[in-house]
């Protein structure tokens, strides 16, 4: 049976979820508190995604919008090569390329599949009321809009979260990101990270005249660099090999953003009643792995399959929590263990392990990548796991 859902939050997630439940048949309204929804540089969409993606029959849309990477290299600094693993690395360990694509492109396909009016931008939730078979949802335009049940893809920040758990702590990590797209043709056996004491440089192709590249590094929390940050940059991989430095000049100061990273606690509850949280809201994780955005798509295409095969909502919710607590939760360990590891103090500790990695055989490395990053990594929930 067809039911009335609202989405708060037209991220990733958010867009994806409504995306799927509007393919099931649902009646699906997604309200965002951002009137410009089209910020943000670039993301890597990992075989396990693409998987996910296809379930909403927007997989070949995505690949066909952004570059791929079929190796993934490490290097030093200063060029030498810490792991240069085969050109086909990826689409031999995991099944197909990782695809990487700007987030507005992404958003913009998602939000397409929607039926026209569906996403309404502007608008705040600021708290919900939660019955056995409804949710009554508070927004900033002095509405309350009463649905069958809400999904809450708001965010670290979630009111849906908070509204669950009670406030969730959050922590400044102790280092910040900054990311950006030159115009600039990367070498595809280059794709992958350079590393540094302290820093860490990730370069990935986006499309054939285009490259997306992140930085992070220990800085205080809430600091500006003086002159600004492409300045900064500029001159703190001057040094460093190519491709970096031509990344660097190769991209717009005014594009390049800049976040400091935090760890947000992680909630209990998922679910209540006819609500549940997903994407950010549910499991924030730092970005060593690539793969936030990446499950929040899962967690779209799953969520849409637990609807289909529970007997109501509630049900659905609870056991979608236990199915993706199981999956996700490791990942936001292991992401902030690898952040942990590459901003080490001091700084030659954090070189140190990084040169390190170069010592662990290749076919651990491709197998432990698949069990996280792979088509097969991706599973839908069967009616067992509904059961319970």
């Amino acid at each position: 049976m067809s039911a009335r859902i609202t989405v708060i939050g037209a991220g990733i997630a958010g867009l994806g979820t409504a995306v799927a439940l509007h393919r099931a048949g649902h009646d699906v309204t997604v309200v965002e508190q951002r009137s410009d929804t089209t910020t943000g540089a670039g993301i890597s969409i990992w075989p396990n995604a693409l998987a996910a993606l296809d379930e909403l029959r927007l997989g070949d849309e995505v690949r066909g919008a952004g570059g791929r990477v079929t190796g993934g290299a490490m290097r030093w600094r200063d060029g030498r090569w810490l792991r240069r693993p085969s050109a086909q690395r990826i689409v031999d360990a995991l099944g197909e390329p990782l695809v990487v694509v700007r987030r507005s492109v992404l958003t913009d396909i998602l939000r397409e599949a929607l039926p026209a009016g569906a996403v309404e931008t502007g608008v705040t939730a600021t708290g919900l009321t939660i019955a056995d078979a409804s949710v009554r949802l508070t927004t900033s335009d002095m509405q309350i809009r009463k649905s069958d049940a809400v999904i809450g893809a708001d965010g670290v920040n979630s009111v849906v979260a908070r509204t669950f758990n009670g406030a969730l702590r959050s922590r400044y990590v102790g280092y910040t990101a900054w990311r950006g797209v030159a115009a600039y043709r990367l070498d595809p056996a280059l794709a992958g990270e350079t590393m540094g004491a302290g820093t860490e440089v990730g370069h990935v192709p986006l499309g054939p005249d285009h490259t997306y590249w992140f930085a992070t590094e220990r800085a205080p929390e809430g600091s500006s660099a003086p002159g600004g940050d492409h300045a900064y940059l500029t001159t703190k991989l001057a040094s460093w090999a190519e491709p970096i430095p031509r990344l660097v000049a190769s991209t717009d100061p005014a594009d390049l953003l800049r976040n400091d990273l935090f760890d947000r606690a992680q909630p209990e509850r998922w679910s209540r009643g006819p609500a549940v949280i997903v994407g950010d809201a549910a499991h924030p994780m730092r970005p060593h792995l690539g793969q936030g955005g990446c499950q929040g798509l899962e967690d779209a295409a799953i969520l849409a399959r637990f609807v289909e095969l529970a007997p109501d909502l509630t049900t659905a919710f609870a056991r979608f929590g236990d199915f993706r607590k199981r999956r996700v939760l490791p990942l936001v360990r292991e992401s902030a263990t690898i952040g942990r590891i590459v901003n080490l103090r001091p700084s030659f500790l954090s070189g140190a392990a990084s040169r390190a990695t170069a010592l662990i055989p290749e076919r651990a490395v491709t197998s432990h990548l698949a069990s996280i990053a792979a088509r097969s990594a991706f599973r839908l929930p069967t009616a067992a796991d509904v059961a319970g």
